[in-house]
């Protein structure tokens, strides 16, 4: 190993019931698959902050800000080894304002709004696809943060405390 880091970030859209998705294209290290909402890499200047990265992509990407949103909240790190090197990322869930119109367009691709309950049959990014899992069945009942390690044949889940 030869210690190259990969830090991303994602943020999901939550909206009565629903989540906005993006079919990304075009993309360097995740292409034509569904994705969360915006991400992306980090900055230099972000490397000690992922909702400022987060932030950032998500407003460079679909248009909203923070203002917009309300319970932005990193819910997830994961690590995954792969192509030589190791993904780290942090998983953002927030909710779109009341007031907003939901109708989105982003430069990376294709965004849908998708019920929830049609999460499980889409392709998605390895972690991505797990975190998702988790999030519908344990963690959007909680406000828990999770640290999850990707072993090639699932993502191993455990709560983050503080202490």
């Amino acid at each position: 190993m030869n210690g190259k880091l990969r830090n991303m970030t994602s943020i999901y859209i939550m909206h009565e019931n629903k989540i906005l998705l993006l079919y990304r294209q075009g993309g360097r290290v995740v292409n034509n698959v569904w994705t969360a909402s915006a991400g992306g890499h980090f900055e230099e200047n972000e490397l000690n902050n992922a909702k400022a990265c987060v932030l950032r992509e998500l407003e460079e990407e679909i248009g909203i800000t923070e203002k917009e949103l309300k319970n932005v909240e990193m819910r997830y790190v994961t690590l995954r080894r792969t192509n030589g090197e190791i993904r780290q990322n942090y998983y953002f869930f927030a909710e779109l304002c009341e007031c907003i119109n939901s109708e989105f367009v982003s430069n990376e691709g294709v965004l849908k709004w998708f019920d929830i309950s049609e999460l499980q049959t889409l392709e998605m990014p390895y972690t991505a696809k797990y975190v998702i899992e988790h999030y519908l069945e344990i963690a959007m009942f909680s406000d828990k943060v999770y640290g999850g390690i990707a072993n090639g044949e699932q993502v191993l889940f455990i709560e983050l405390p503080e202490f």
